[in-house]
Parts: C-alpha cells; structure tokens; sequence
C-alpha cells in the first residue's frame, strides 16, 4: 500500500480505557496515518491532546459535529473513522458519518437497540460503505486458526460451545460509587443491561465467528450480586445456533480471582479445543482417542488466516493492541480494494460487521426478556434476520 490511508478518531481522549488500543492498532502496521480527531467531551480539552498526537491544527476537533463537517468536503478526506465514545452515542454519530460516505469503525455496542442496530445496517448497506464493530476478540491468529479448524472439519461436526467472559473486578461493594464502575450498572448511561452487553456479548460474538454460526434461541438467568446494582452483574446464558450448536455461556464481575476471564473451548465429534485470551498463543486440541497437542501462534503449520496476522516468531506473544492492529489490517486491505476497484483479500473479509453488532444487541435485549420471564426460551434473532 503506496500511500497511507487517512484515519480519524471520536472519542478516546486523554485518560480513555480504548483510545490508546485504537492509536495503538490503527498505526501499528503503517496502514493508517492518524490525521483527524474530536477526543474529548471538553472542546478544547480534546483539540489540544489531538495536537499533542500530531494531528494538525485545523483537524483536530472540538466536537464529532464539527468534525463531521470539516472533513465531509475535503479533497483528502478521511477514508476510516472510529467510533469510541460513551456507548449512548454511537448510533447518531456511526450514522451521521456513514451517511456522509465515510467508512466507520464502531466501538461496542454499537447501538443501543435492536431497532438502531437494524437502521446501521441498512444505512451501510445504501451508502456502499464499510460499517465494522471492534469485536477485536475475534483478531486474535490462533482464534482465526480456530475458525480454520472447525470449517475445515478437523473436529467434525460441532455439538457444544463454553464460553466465558467473567472477572472480579467489579466485586467490591465499597465501588458503589467509583464512576468508573458505577455507570455500567446504571440504566440511565448503559442501556438495558450492564455485564452482558459490556462483557458478554464479546464472548458471545467470539463463539459465533469461531463455530462460522449464528445464535437462534436463547434461555438466561440475571443476578445483581452487589446490592443497589439495578443491572446485572452475573448471567448465565444458554443458547442454541441455527446449526444445532448447544452453547453455554457466563460473564460475570463479582468473580473474584478470575482477571480478564475470556475463553472458549469447542467440542465436536471427532475433536475439541480451547483458548484463553490470557494466553492468547495457545490453542489446546485433542483429536477423539488422541492425546493433547498444543498449537502455537508462528507455527510454520498453521492456517493461513492465522499466519498473516502474525507478526513476531513463535513463542513470542502478540497482546491485546495487536489483536486491535488486526482488525485494521483487515479494514486496510477492505478499503484499499473498495478504492482501487478490486476484491479484497477474503480472509480480510473476516472483521465484525455492523450484522454482527445487530445480532448481539439482539441477543441482549432478547436475554433481559428471558431473565425477567425466568429463563424462558426466546427467539434471539433480530427482526431483520428470521
């Protein structure tokens, strides 16, 4: 890629928990310069740490409106913006910037409801524009491996996935009013649900990009374990796919001892597996009636989707700001074909799609419903899709 692609950002300011993982990822590669940015709620707050970052004065913004408008009539305008604000804004501003005829990356969730996340879909769809969710789980080589394995039937067909995405770090009541922990239990600021949509969606989406699948029904069970939370921060779902996958899946912030807490294992007839973002390296396997094997990231056998985003030799790890990095690549190679005319390579085709934010926002919502219905079993398939 001769010239680098122009890359903006709205949100992530200085003191943010993503903005750095994105400046990180977007830049790791040399596929994107970073050329425009409204980082901070505080106009000028945000203008001066954009400039600190190297972006030009007259492109760094006070506000994603003023951003929006500066850059829609530029000759080199911007070829991808990100989206890391507060989880309420990201419909009207990965709506307002699609319809501009930008490509865009939404943080998740990308909407707030169903019927937001329907409207983002069908707006991508119009404009002919790139629409991706940062489910940067799903970016991981030895995940991409894991895809490889299960399409190329090395574990016959799939009966079962665990997945889990639960740590304690939210255990302590006495952060009742820490606001860093408070708004993600607060209805108000994040929607309807608070560790499902936060954490368990990851983990949800990272079944379905692995099993190449997709969630039908579900039946779940809420907690609030930390009195005076008026959303949950304990669930257990129970899921089926629409290829007849049992799934299993618990996301949890009270569980003390557990850090980051994401992994997924995949049984099959013939072979099984399983993978920890902690060590994000490995993949166990074992074929029915053989022992355990451990693969490794740069193994010169691994599938191609996992060596193209492999970056340093085997045994040395690549972290959670390269699994970012990956989803970027994935988008470079996107948008370069997109501007050169051409079909982009498809294993870059893997990055999650504005579908895929629907889907999990559909099967939020559906499982507030089943909780409050005691664990019924529920359509979780957004409208667009049954």
């Amino acid at each position: 890629m001769a010239e680098k692609l122009k890359w903006g950002m709205v949100g992530g300011g200085e003191g943010s928990q993503i903005g750095p993982a994105h400046r990180l990822g977007a830049q790791a590669d040399g596929h994107f310069a970073f050329t425009a940015g409204a980082l901070d709620v505080v106009a000028e707050k945000g203008r001066a740490y954009a400039r600190s970052l190297g972006v030009a004065p007259d492109r760094a913004y006070g506000n994603w409106q003023e951003m929006l408008d500066g850059e829609r009539g530029r000759e080199d305008r911007l070829d991808l913006v990100t989206v890391a604000t507060p989880n309420a804004t990201h419909f009207e501003i990965t709506k307002a910037f699609l319809e501009a005829g930008f490509n865009v990356l939404c943080e998740k969730p990308m909407t707030m409801t169903v019927e937001e996340g329907e409207e983002i879909v069908r707006v991508a769809e119009r404009a002919g524009k790139i629409c991706a969710v940062n489910y940067c789980y799903s970016a991981y080589p030895m995940v991409r491996h894991m895809r490889a394995l299960v399409a190329n039937g090395t574990l016959g067909k799939i009966r079962l996935v665990v997945a889990n995405f639960s740590h304690g770090h939210h255990a302590d009541a006495r952060d009742q009013d820490n606001p860093r922990v408070r708004w993600r239990y607060d209805p108000a600021q994040a929607g309807v649900s608070g560790q499902m949509a936060d954490c368990g969606i990851h983990a949800l989406h990272l079944a379905s990009f692995i099993l190449n699948d997709e969630v039908s029904t579900l039946s779940a069970d809420f907690a609030s374990c930390v009195p005076g939370r008026e959303l949950e921060d304990d669930a257990m779902v129970n899921f089926r796919t629409e290829g007849g996958t049992v799934g299993r899946l618990w996301t949890s912030t009270v569980a003390i001892g557990r850090q980051h807490g994401l992994d997924i294992q995949i049984y099959g007839e013939t072979g099984g597996m399983r993978w920890a973002q902690e060590q994000p390296n490995q993949v166990y396997f074992q074929s029915l009636g053989g022992r355990t094997e451990i693969l490794e990231k740069g193994d010169a056998s691994l599938s191609q989707d996992a060596a193209r985003l492999s970056r340093v030799v085997i045994g040395s790890p690549e972290g959670f700001p390269l699994a970012v990095a990956n989803i970027y690549v994935d988008l470079a190679e996107a948008i370069a074909a997109q501007r050169d005319g051409r079909d982009a390579d498809p294993a870059a085709l893997r990055y999650p799609k504005a579908v895929d934010g629907v889907r999990s926002m559909a099967a939020v919502h559906t499982a507030v419903a089943s909780a409050k219905a005691h664990g019924a079993w529920m359509d979780a398939r957004p409208p667009m899709f049954r």
